[in-house]
């Protein structure tokens, strides 16, 4: 429990060790990237102060005078992920240097499944974030919008992109649990489904799939998705 007398503080405003004593023997880099590798290996719920401290070799206690908190380690391990954003010149064209972004982030979580969770303006501020959002509104730099415009467009393409992946990861789990395949499973409840439309009760959602009665192309979604954001800053007139 927090006591009453303590301070908020944002880890990268303290030193990288407090207090005195010998040359810290971990750099952040170093608990930061020990904790990405055992989140990426057994999900964010595997990755604890204690955890963390066995892979760097060190107490648990020894490790709290680098990370005050656990919050302050999620933190780290945001940083270090936004650090593997391709940063490069922006082309000219805000639309696509912006949805390259997006395929960029969407291609990151994917590779760190945790990555959704934390999610979260809390942890949106560290060095490498903020050289991700000064790349993202260079990339907007042609849009004639005012920066707080600019910033409600990046959120929300995030927003999207989140959210988006976040449903993709949680299918590809809910199938690995599965006593059947996948394809057993979407037959199944495409015949159900199918029986519940025929019966008329549904005339809206029988019009809908007598339009379209196709497997959904996700990533014609993704895209379509991605482009009717962008399509909402675009300039009138």
């Amino acid at each position: 429990m927090t006591g009453r007398n303590a301070v908020p503080e944002v880890i990268w405003a303290r030193p990288e060790r407090a207090g005195r004593g010998p040359r810290p023997a971990f750099r952040r880099a170093d608990i930061a990237d020990a904790a990405v590798r055992i989140a990426d290996a057994g999900g964010l719920d595997a990755v604890s102060m204690r955890h963390v401290a066995t892979a760097l070799g060190c107490g648990t206690m020894s490790l709290y005078n680098y990370v005050p908190r656990k919050e302050d380690l999620y933190e780290l391990m945001v940083d270090a992920i936004s650090g593997e954003h391709d940063i490069r010149e922006p082309s000219g064209d805000w639309r696509a240097d912006t949805l390259r972004v997006a395929h960029q982030t969407r291609a990151l979580m994917h590779r760190h499944p945790w990555l959704p969770r934390l999610m979260s303006p809390v942890y949106g501020f560290s060095p490498n974030a903020l050289r991700y959002l000064e790349h993202c509104l260079a990339c907007l730099d042609p849009l004639d919008a005012p920066y707080g415009t600019k910033m409600e467009l990046i959120a929300m393409l995030n927003g999207v992109v989140t959210t988006y992946v976040a449903n993709e990861l949680a299918t590809v789990e809910r199938t690995r649990s599965l006593p059947w395949s996948e394809e057993q499973e979407n037959a199944a409840r495409t015949a159900y489904l199918g029986s519940r439309v025929a019966s008329g009760e549904y005339p809206r959602m029988a019009a809908a799939f007598m339009e379209d009665a196709g497997p959904i192309d996700l990533e014609a979604v993704f895209e379509r998705m991605l482009g009717r954001v962008l399509d909402a800053f675009e300039p009138k007139g």
